[in-house]
């Protein structure tokens, strides 16, 4: 069995939609559902159980979880960069994450986490995911924060010699509908697009980079579930890597696909940047790739523009816009 936290959510339903084409359905799927739209990412996967993840704490820590496991992919986590609630982002992303790494290790079963290119902050200390230079690391919001303190627990305990954490740079793709203000620009602008025929950008603040031109390293959530499949079955990479597309491209490139894959022309207004987050805004992000490419993972990743039509003509145009 193959253990899936978060195969509810955006990565790991996508996840759970890649183990299927590989013909894998011993699949356990651990999330928390409430009241969210998330259900309807598993509607079209195949998985043998559904598990809450407290229930699944609880048979984690009490060593009765009844299947026999081969490995997790831990995907699970609040990832909303606005979330308050620091306590909850302590225990949901950092504590649950020990717990559950600890005792992979101790089962041996293999264990893939979820980081985040937010550890970066503002990316002044650049974009190398070289375990040695973390503790630079100045994260902007307690997200971030969260997931910076996984990933030095695991640096310290030694824990990175035997399991892999990706630090996701700009994921999009199907299935992230459940995400509100937290899904990728392309989601955004196709609604945009379709209600009023513009997308709105933010406006740059910083005389080196006109309006529109800030830039993003943007990966489609296909291109990461294949790493992650990869990663999964080649249990000798280990580490901590960047997962992006090594380059970075201006969100007036994003919104120019997304224009052309609608068949539309070219319309951006540029918006005010509401005051609170100027400050902590980052004008470029790219990941540093060359330690994931030395472990032979295969990273032929689409353009931005083959994804993004892909995107909009497979999924966000169709009647079922689910993976």
């Amino acid at each position: 069995m193959i253990i899936v936290t978060g195969g509810a959510g955006f990565i790991g339903s996508a996840m759970i939609w890649k183990l299927n084409q590989m013909g894998r359905k011993d699949v356990i799927v651990v999330d928390d559902l409430g009241e969210s739209e998330k259900w309807r990412n598993l509607v079209s996967l195949r998985y043998e159980e559904y598990l809450n993840k407290q229930v699944f704490l609880e048979l984690v820590v009490t060593d009765q979880l009844p299947w026999d496991i081969e490995g997790v992919i831990h995907m699970g986590a609040c990832s909303s960069t606005v979330e308050k609630d620091c306590d909850y982002l302590m225990e949901n992303n950092y504590h649950f994450s020990r717990i559950l790494c600890e005792w992979a290790l101790e089962k041996e079963h293999r264990f893939i986490n979820a980081s985040s290119a937010a550890t970066y902050g503002n990316g002044k200390n650049g974009f190398s995911d070289d375990p040695d230079r973390i503790e630079g690391l100045k994260p902007l919001n307690m997200y971030a924060y969260s997931k910076q303190l996984f990933d030095l627990w695991a640096r310290s305990e030694g824990c990175l010699d035997s399991i892999v954490s990706l630090k996701f740079f700009n994921v999009f793709g199907p299935n992230e509908y459940h995400k509100g203000q937290m899904r990728s620009m392309v989601c955004k602008a196709f609604h945009q697009i379709k209600n009023k025929s513009k997308v709105s950008l933010f406006k740059s603040y910083r005389p080196d980079y006109a309006d529109g031109e800030q830039e993003r390293d943007f990966i489609y959530v296909k291109d990461c579930v294949e790493v992650l499949w990869w990663l999964y079955e080649n249990r000798q990479a280990n580490g901590l890597f960047n997962l992006g597309s090594g380059e970075s491209r201006t969100w007036n490139d994003l919104a120019g696909a997304v224009f052309r894959a609608m068949g539309k022309e070219t319309v951006i207004e540029y918006v005010e940047m509401p005051e609170e987050i100027r400050g902590s805004y980052q004008y470029s992000t790219r990941a540093e790739t060359a330690r994931l490419a030395e472990t032979g993972c295969p990273m032929d990743f689409m353009s931005l523009e083959e994804a993004v039509d892909d995107y909009v003509r497979g999924y966000l145009t169709a009647e079922d816009p689910y993976l």
